[in-house]
This record gives C-alpha cells, sequence and structure tokens, in this order.
C-alpha cells in the first residue's frame, strides 16, 4: 500500500472545508456545499484511520466537524471567506500535526 504524505492529507481536510463553502457561496445551494465538505472528511477520516488508527480518525473527525461549526460564529466576528480560512487553516495544520512521520 502506497503511503499517503501528511501534507496531503491536511490539503484533502482543509479543501473540503475552503471548497465546501466555495461551493455553497457560488452555487447559491448550502447542501451542494455540504456534500462537497462531506465528501472531503469522509476522504480525510479515511486516510486519518489508515494513518493514525481510530483514536486519531475520531478526535481529527470530531476537529474537522467542530470547524465546520466554529466558522459560522467566527465568521461574524472576521468576516466569512477569513473565518473559513482561519479554520482551515487549523485543521490542516492539526491534521499535519497527528500524522506526520506515521503511514
Amino acid at each position: 500500500m502506497s503511503r499517503t504524505p501528511s501534507s496531503a492529507i491536511a490539503a484533502v481536510a482543509a479543501t473540503g472545508l475552503v471548497g465546501g463553502y466555495a461551493v455553497a457561496r457560488w452555487t447559491g445551494k448550502r447542501p451542494l456545499g455540504g456534500v462537497v465538505l462531506a465528501l472531503a472528511g469522509g476522504v480525510a477520516a479515511r486516510e486519518w484511520q489508515r494513518v493514525g488508527g481510530g483514536k486519531a480518525a475520531a478526535g481529527l473527525t470530531g476537529a474537522y466537524v467542530a470547524a465546520f461549526a466554529g466558522s459560522h460564529p467566527l465568521a461574524k466576528r472576521i468576516g466569512a471567506w477569513p473565518a473559513v480560512f482561519s479554520v482551515a487553516g487549523g485543521m490542516a495544520a492539526a491534521s499535519w500535526a497527528v500524522t506526520r512521520g506515521k503511514g
């Protein structure tokens, strides 16, 4: 089985958050953005499970959901795009920190 770099897994998670918001915003269809968010989250969760095990996958999946939820109140303070990029960056950092050097 090939090894997936930690940076690639982190990028998938961050892209899910940014891409989900972008699709929802530009299409005007929030459920479509949710599909993007969920698909990327599923891919990331599968890799977190494979690379880091069940506890890592559960923790990072929880963080992914928390990042999505936390972006909403944060957006009221700093704006939508800055909030999305902030939580995506935090999620990417968390993913990388947990999965680096494993796989």
